[in-house]
């Protein structure tokens, strides 16, 4: 036997003290649903002792709390909260999210390899267990210029690496139930492990087909309705509330302790600003109890749920033998952490000092051709025009069509009916390519607002209301090397450097929460309305609308695209 194994045992069994004791709490057993009063007992990273009183080397009084497992994040792109994963960490980590499990899609939809290796380089330095899946759709459409190509001979060298659990989202469900060769080469690497869903909207047979190839999560439900038909199907549902994606008030019907072993929780994403104000996965918690979610039922997917989801058979239990990663909280109701365990560490701001940074990639990745005024005229035509309607708090778009006025021989904007022009432009240095077209939304009745964050291909992004502005902002972005720009009568009055690959900060966490308040205030002083208009404007290219048809050539057909290119 081990000096490891007879350690814990001795510890769990009382025969000496164990490293550390929380005394005098209650934990919330999610087995039972009841609130135990206990001492717990950790020994190195592992919970030894409940049910009982225990001797400590160092003891801890959390009298009048509770202890939950951590919380755990099913799917994120922690680029999309524009920090490193080293800020990701000790953002969150205070706040209960001992496990992050996240796609670095964004990162290697612009650098493809080199983008990976930076998140598990990242990863094993962070205090929080991040683990990584890895990124399925890269590009993730034909319909956009990204800037790397991952097929699946380029991934499996990953597959064996400690933290990466299995294939992330699937995007491309209509390549999967048309039998794609690139998409079935991906998931026939990949059967047996986990492979992550991403299916909006999908239903009946084609669902099932989609399911027949072993995918078995999905992040995109967002009516009650889909999310069940999903569960009888065998799906875990991973219910989202982001910055921009919220769905938790639709989902609540389902959060039920009797379906709760088959949900977990997600942000997919939520940035610095938002988590300062609301919180990450404990705002979710406290939102859902307050409407009326069993405590048992939410909790359950904040912890046990999602880890037997993805694998992680070692946490989500406050139990002898299980990770220490536990959180402290004030109540249940309010799950305000006010302790936190990693691992058995007690999370403080020194532990986060001992980490070795990782050196930051893609520092030149924005190589986009200077843009002038005159790119971003839409010619004229009589009829309608197509126009890409935002739904606040979604990222799906509607496909709208409006007569525009005319302006010469160019299409005008509508100021009274809220629309104006929206813009991407090839920022990788592969074709230069530019599209127009039109926007509705957005609120602005001036100036412009541009973005290197455009997912999926993470090309300049940018709207505006005249040609002059927007060619200021989009051309300001690559003199920043990536980020978000915002212009009013040919200035700049609020921008923010995203350096790494365009989509990541090199500042700490705190200074980004402060710029985007700043950026806010710069875009409400251009009318816009919109809560959160910079990560809206990133979800712009995905040519997603609510009415898909699935052609035979395994593509989604629209009437037509409302980007004009």
């Amino acid at each position: 036997m081990s000096e490891t194994l007879e350690r814990l045992i001795d510890q769990g069994v009382g025969r000496e003290p164990a490293d550390i004791v929380l005394k005098g709490g209650r934990f919330f057993d999610l087995v039972t649903g009841e609130l135990v009063v206990s001492d717990i007992a950790l020994s190195g990273d592992r919970i030894v002792g409940t049910c009982g009183e225990y001797r400590g080397r160092e003891e801890i009084d959390i009298s009048g709390r509770i202890v939950v497992p951590g919380f755990i994040d099913t799917h994120l792109h922690i680029e999309s909260l524009l920090v490193t994963p080293h800020e990701f960490d000790r953002c969150v980590l205070p706040l209960g999210i001992t496990t992050a499990i996240c796609d670095p899609h964004e990162i290697a939809n612009v650098l493809g390899t080199e983008g990976i290796q930076f998140f598990l380089d990242s990863a094993l330095q962070t205090i929080m267990d991040i683990r990584v899946q890895l990124s399925s759709c890269v590009p993730a459409t034909h319909l956009e210029t990204s800037g790397a190509d991952l097929p699946v001979e380029r991934l499996l060298p990953f597959r064996q690496h400690p933290k990466v659990i299995g294939l992330a989202e699937f995007m491309n469900f209509p390549g999967v139930i048309h039998k794609d060769p690139v998409c079935l080469a991906k998931l026939d690497a990949f059967q047996g492990g986990h492979i992550d869903g991403h299916a909006p909207l999908l239903r009946g047979k084609e669902l099932n087909g989609y399911l027949a190839t072993g995918i078995r999560t999905d992040h995109e439900c967002t009516s009650a309705e889909e999310a069940l038909e999903k569960i009888r199907k065998g799906m875990h549902i991973l219910v989202r509330e982001g910055s921009v994606s919220k769905d938790l008030d639709a989902l609540m019907p389902i959060i039920t302790e009797r379906l709760s072993p088959y949900l977990a929780l997600c942000t997919d994403d939520r940035n610095p600003l938002d988590i300062a104000e609301q919180g990450h996965l404990d705002h979710m918690i406290r939102t859902a109890i307050a409407a009326g979610v069993e405590p048992l039922a939410i909790y359950r997917a904040a912890s046990i749920s999602a880890a037997r989801a993805f694998g992680l058979r070692d946490r989500g239990l406050v139990a002898p033998g299980w990770r220490a990663d536990l959180v402290v909280v004030d109540s249940l109701e309010n799950c305000k952490a006010q302790m936190v365990f990693s691992a058995g560490r007690r999370v403080t701001d020194r532990l986060f000092a001992r980490r070795k940074p990782v050196e930051p990639v893609g520092l030149d990745s924005v190589k986009a051709r200077e843009v002038k005024a005159a790119d971003f005229g839409v010619p004229y035509a009589e009829g309608e025009t197509s126009v890409i309607g935002v739904l606040p708090g979604k990222i799906i778009t509607e496909h709208r069509r409006y007569r525009l006025p005319a302006e010469g021989n160019r299409t005008g904007v509508d100021l009274d009916r809220d629309i104006i022009k929206v813009a991407v432009v090839e920022r990788h240095g592969h074709n230069g390519n530019h599209a127009n077209g039109f926007v509705q939304g957005f609120g602005l009745k001036k100036g412009a607002i541009a973005s290197t964050v455009g997912h999926d291909s993470h090309n300049i992004c940018v709207v505006g209301v005249n040609d002059e502005d927007m060619a200021l902002a989009a051309n300001r972005l690559g003199e920043i090397k990536g980020g978000f720009v915002v212009v009013e009568d040919g200035k700049v009055t609020g921008e923010i450097a995203l350096p790494v690959a365009g989509l990541m900060s090199l500042e700490p966490y705190e200074r980004v929460r402060d710029i985007l308040h700043h950026l806010r205030q710069a875009a409400v002083a251009l009318g816009a309305t919109l809560e959160e208009p910079f990560l809206q404007l990133a979800f712009l290219p995905l040519p997603v609308i609510p009415h898909l048809k699935i052609s035979d050539r395994g593509l989604v057909d629209v009437d037509r695209f409302a980007l004009i290119g």
